[in-house]
């Protein structure tokens, strides 16, 4: 007979502004047993944001040192400050067979595809989700409104979307963002339609 399935480590990735934050944090409260992988960084916390919830904020000395014990799954430099996924947080997750989540950007997601083809546990578990915004007009005025950014900073982010939306089909499952609601709906979709894979099913001898 089947038993439980195999994790899946479902990435998530979208311009910066795209929403992939949002829907992360309500597949985090809405999706039993699914487990958020804390991302490092080097910039500074934003008001309201918790180390070791948030992100593990570190200093540069320390993430470099972290890049020279290979502890990153990924890593890359983004508007001048550093993010990395911890290797070790998100096997040891896939091993105790909990699905996980991550969170990343585009150039991200490339490096954990690659490094994916030569790590069986990862290879197994992945699925690639982009969310793409309606247009890169909608994608300015959620930049705008969410009044985090310098307006240079703002242009610069708007050109890099250009760039990153080129490489949606390098991804599993392309998710035109509509409303919150909608988009986690699909993408809570996209999680129960993996689980269900027969190639995740593990079968008992004989079964």
């Amino acid at each position: 007979m089947p038993g439980p399935t195999q994790p899946v480590l479902l990435l998530i990735a979208a311009p910066s502004g795209g929403g992939k934050t949002t829907v992360c944090q309500q597949l985090l409260a809405t999706v039993p047993g699914l487990s958020r992988v804390v991302t490092c960084t080097t910039r500074p916390p934003r008001p309201g944001e918790q180390a070791g919830v948030d992100y593990h904020f570190l200093a540069e000395a320390e993430f470099e040192r972290r890049v020279a014990a290979g502890a990153f799954l990924e890593h890359a430099c983004v508007y001048g400050h550093r993010y990395g996924t911890l290797r070790a947080e998100v096997l040891t997750r896939l091993e105790a067979e909990r699905n996980v989540l991550l969170n990343v950007d585009v150039q991200g997601a490339a490096s954990i595809r690659a490094l994916a083809a030569d790590v069986p546990a990862l290879r197994a578990a992945l699925v690639t989700v982009f969310l793409t915004p309606a247009s890169l007009d909608v994608l300015a005025e959620r930049l705008a409104r969410r009044g985090q950014d310098a307006p240079d900073v703002v242009a610069r982010r708007l050109a890099a979307a250009r760039e990153e939306i080129a490489q949606w089909r390098h991804f599993d499952y392309l998710v035109p963002s509509t409303t919150m609601a909608e988009d986690l709906r699909r993408v809570r979709s996209i999680l129960e339609a993996e689980q269900l894979r027969t190639s995740r099913v593990n079968v008992a001898p004989g079964g």
